[in-house]
């Protein structure tokens, strides 16, 4: 199995700390950027913004983007950026504000630098941008050659945020384990790279299992605490660091691939990211054969209110037509769940989905 491996293993420069965020204006300097565009969000910048600092001598035009990361949202905000003459994108948000600032960034050949709201994903740390239509159908994801420029994480920020998210972050790091492991586990030899590819996926595996319950708890309570910090830097640093030695050994293979093929059906939209891969997770399991496995996560998830089954995400009346589209989707030929070993096709997708319903309902009643 020869698959591409470059290292992106960092940003530039990263600093975790509480008011991380007040640093900016030291950063743009010695930087030399004197014209900023920042691109945020919507709900999450009324709870960001008094956190945002007053940035002396830097002209600073704001845009809010129109919640998708697509190459239109990308072309549209370019344009503000050349008209505006900025030297330097800034990304304030979570995952799909990161990346549309990455994917701007890379399109005008200037730095990005992202300060994110959310830990419900590694898009702050990872020089990658995932691209969707207006519908909010996954088309693909594009990796770049420049890392980002910057990445400045006040855990206060994210201590503020919805609770929800944080869960799904949870979700789709954990998966990083499950994910790397079925694709490195192939392999006869292992270079360095990859050893610190698979270091870090064990490493979101454990840190989660035990750190995930109390960093919520700190979240409930609204109180800085070292499991919520180790939480939120497992999401977002960590995470990221899979795929970054990784590459396409370490990136997504199978729960990723469900997550995609389930954005072709418009009644999954509302559900997280990071849910759908949790539920991705147990479906690659099932392909695997590994019921045990999924056995041993089921209180963790259930703790957490991570979705174990369709029925969890109030998908269980989707028709057989709905499913099979999944399944197609999930095996098309560019998929990464053909990195998992044998042959997968949408009949085997189609039967481990089938076949997760029922265990997970044997599960209830036990």
């Amino acid at each position: 199995m020869e698959k591409n491996l470059i290292v992106r293993g960092a940003p530039q420069e990263f600093e975790c700390k509480v008011g991380a965020w007040q640093e900016l204006g030291g950063h743009l300097e010695r930087r030399d950027i004197r014209r900023v565009l920042v691109v945020h969000g919507g709900v999450s910048w009324d709870k960001a913004r008094r956190f945002f600092p007053a940035l002396a001598g830097v002209n600073v035009i704001f845009e809010q983007y129109r919640g998708v990361c697509s190459f239109e949202e990308r072309d549209r905000v370019s344009a503000i950026a050349e008209a505006g003459d900025v030297d330097a994108i800034i990304g304030v948000g979570g995952g799909k504000v990161a990346d549309l600032a990455k994917a701007i960034a890379v399109h005008l050949a200037m730095p990005v630098i992202i300060l994110p709201t959310l830990a419900a994903t590694c898009a702050a740390w990872t020089p990658l941008s995932v691209m969707y239509d207006a519908r909010g159908e996954m088309l693909q994801y594009d990796v770049f050659a420049r890392s980002n420029a910057l990445v400045l994480l006040d855990p206060e920020v994210i201590l503020d945020s919805p609770i929800e998210l944080m869960i799904a972050g949870i979700g789709d790091t954990l998966a990083k384990w499950y994910e790397a492991d079925v694709i490195i586990s192939q392999l006869a030899e292992r270079s360095v790279e990859i050893d610190i590819s698979l270091y870090t996926a064990k490493l979101c595996r454990d840190i989660l299992l035990e750190s995930s319950a109390a960093a919520l708890q700190a979240m409930r309570d609204g109180k800085l605490s070292e499991a919520f910090v180790k939480a939120v830097e497992t999401n977002i640093m960590v995470g990221g660091m899979v795929g970054g030695f990784g590459d396409d050994y370490g990136r997504t293979s199978g729960a990723h691939s469900i997550h995609d093929a389930l954005t072709v059906l418009d009644e999954t939209h509302h559900i997280l990211h990071g849910n759908k891969v949790a539920y991705g997770v147990f479906v690659q399991l099932m392909i695997e054969k590994r019921q045990d496995e999924i056995v041993k996560l089921t209180p963790f998830y259930q703790e957490l209110g991570l979705p174990t089954c369709l029925r969890d995400m109030g998908l269980d009346g989707l028709s057989d037509e709905a499913l099979e589209r999944v399944a197609e989707r999930a095996t098309a030929a560019d998929e990464t769940i053909h990195l998992m070993p044998g042959e997968i096709t949408a009949r085997t997708v189609l039967n481990a989905m089938r076949e997760l319903e029922i265990l997970m309902e044997e599960v209830r009643v036990r």
